[in-house]
């Protein structure tokens, strides 16, 4: 039986209280999401806390996504009255992108302090998000140096922080947060599998085993491309077992080292190995 992945350490709790605490500072929210689920990777609560502040939704990790998906998530956000835009941090034409639409956005309010003698006023944008969807990777992208840590795990950012960018932006890079209760089990598995949650407290052959079977019946010819073909075998655990010996996942006596396999199809699911995948589909 499948168990429930749960991660809601104690500074998460602290985190979506200095949210609270802290969104009376500034003009903006950029919320960033992983575009390969981007429903999953948006936190309820930080949307309740956040409310009718103005926000852009940032489809992070676009280079990781399938294409086609990720354009009808934008569509869909937008006609539900979001900002949103799909970006790669460390592409300059989509950063350039999203200043654009954070300019036209502010257009208003930089006006008004222009009249009032204060031309140059900078926009202070906060930047929240579940762990690992790319925030300090956006945000040092904006500032042009390494302003935040960044690593391909969750829990990295833990403290609030000003980032100044040397241009109209003054940022506050926000810790990642996660929420007590993680949906619904196929919620769990992708935002396990993508690196929202840590991965010591997952059982990641569960997690790995769990994903493939979800990439199997929605981009069949990738998992095929890379895993190798497994159309006369019915059942998923034997599929799950022969990829892993066509991977050379082998322990002595010819046994298939499953921990060792989920690793490797965790890590090129996460590096985009497999191909452009989007486990979640916009119902516009």
């Amino acid at each position: 039986m499948a168990q429930d992945i749960n991660w809601f350490p104690g500074h998460m709790r602290k985190a979506l209280n200095d949210t609270s605490d802290k969104l009376k500072l500034v003009d903006l929210v950029y919320e960033t999401c992983d575009a390969r689920i981007p429903f999953s990777s948006r936190n309820p609560e930080l949307s309740k806390i956040i409310g009718d502040k103005k926000r852009i939704v940032i489809l992070n990790k676009s280079d990781l996504a399938d294409p086609n998906e990720t354009n009808k998530w934008v569509d869909k956000l937008r006609s539900e009255g979001s900002a949103a835009v799909a970006l790669e941090a460390v592409d300059k034409k989509s950063i350039s992108k999203l200043t654009d639409i954070t300019m036209d956005l502010m257009k208003e309010t930089l006006d008004k302090a222009a009249s009032k003698g204060r031309t140059g006023r900078p926009v202070r944008v906060m930047v929240v998000g579940v762990p690992n969807t790319g925030k300090s990777t956006l945000i040092n992208s904006l500032a042009g140096k390494k302003a935040a840590v960044t690593g391909d795990r969750p829990g990295v950012t833990r403290q609030p922080k000003w980032i100044p960018t040397g241009g109209r932006l003054e940022l506050m890079d926000m810790p990642g947060v996660l929420w007590p209760k993680l949906g619904t089990r196929k919620s769990q598995v992708i935002l396990a599998a993508t690196g929202a949650v840590k991965a010591e407290v997952t059982d990641m052959v569960e997690v790995a085993y769990d994903a493939a079977n979800l990439l199997w019946d929605m981009y069949p010819s990738l998992m095929e491309e890379r895993y190798g073909n497994y159309d006369d075998i019915s059942d998923p655990y034997d599929r799950f077992l022969l990829m892993g010996k066509k991977k050379g996942c082998i322990m002595s006596g010819g046994r298939v080292d499953e921990e060792r396999f989920a690793r490797l199809l965790i890590d090129d699911l996460k590096s985009g190995r497999i191909g452009r995948i989007t486990f979640e589909k916009a119902k516009v």
